[in-house]
This record gives C-alpha cells, structure tokens and sequence, in this order.
C-alpha cells in the first residue's frame, strides 16, 4: 500500500476514534459545565500546543519534512499555545479570558487549515514517514484539536443566543 493511501486511512481513522470518544466521553461533561468552564477546559488542552515546535526540533522529524510545512506548523502551534496559555492566565478576567478564547481558536483553527493546505500542495502524504516521532501530532492530536475548536466555537455561538 502505497504511504500517502496509509497516511490518509490513518488520518480518517483517527477523526474518526476522536470524534467517537469525545462524542461519548469528553461532549457530555461539557455540556453539564458552564460554558466559561468548558472554555477553561478547552484552553488547557490547546495550551499543550506549544508541543508544536517539535516539527523544527532537528532529529526528532527527518530531514525531508518540507520546511514550508514544518516551520509554518511549528510557529502556529506555538502561537495558539501561547493564546491558550494567556486565556487560562486571565480567567479571573472575564472579558479578558474571553477574547483569549476566541484569540486561540481563531489562531488555532487557521493554524490547522493552513497546515492541512501546505500539506497538500507540497505532497506531505507521501513523505509522511518524515514526520518521524511526530507522526502521531496529525494521525491522533490533529484531530481532538479540530474538533474541540468547533466545540468551542459552538459554545460561543450559542452564549451569543442565551
């Protein structure tokens, strides 16, 4: 099989395993919070995205990882990180907290998009075995990441119609 057909089978299934277990297990529990709490839990998961920065740590991923692919993710990741960081910083600060949450998944979700698209257009699914230790950022990490911008996302609209 060839490595871009296993790349994108990895990266469907792990939508997939993501979206079932947080449907089933992560979803509900934040439904039951407040939603100021369920953005205070999204933010400390996207404030590992610092995590990010691995993709120009040399040794970590191979040589080939095109570098228009692994600086640009790398910097993001880092950016949204940060946001997330300063959100979870400024909970005490309602509005402040708030327009960091909206920062971070700004940043975040174009951060993610962006990435997808320069992965594409330099062909990273047949290189994918470049991603070295890192393969497991867009296979399984990617993905709760996605989905929890959306959630978040959801939640903001929906505080705007209450």
């Amino acid at each position: 099989m060839p490595p871009q057909l296993i790349f994108l089978v990895h990266l469907v299934l792990g939508y997939l395993a993501c979206l079932l277990c947080f449907c089933v297990y992560a979803l509900p529990k934040l439904k039951l919070m407040s939603r100021f709490e369920a953005q205070r839990v999204i933010a400390t998961v996207h404030s590992f995205r610092f995590f990010g920065l691995v993709f120009i740590l040399p040794g970590v991923v191979g040589p080939n990882l095109p570098a228009g692919f692994a600086t640009l993710a790398a910097f993001g990741d880092f950016a949204t990180g940060l946001l997330a960081i300063l959100a979870l910083l400024t909970v005490r600060v309602r509005p402040l907290f708030g327009l960091f949450v909206v920062a971070f998944n700004l940043v975040g979700t174009a951060d993610l998009l962006v990435d997808y698209y320069h992965a594409i257009r330099l062909g990273l699914p047949a290189l994918a075995g470049q991603f070295g230790a890192t393969y497991v950022i867009p296979i399984i990490y990617v993905p709760m990441l996605m989905i929890t911008h959306l959630v978040a996302f959801y939640f903001m609209k929906e505080n705007n119609n209450a």
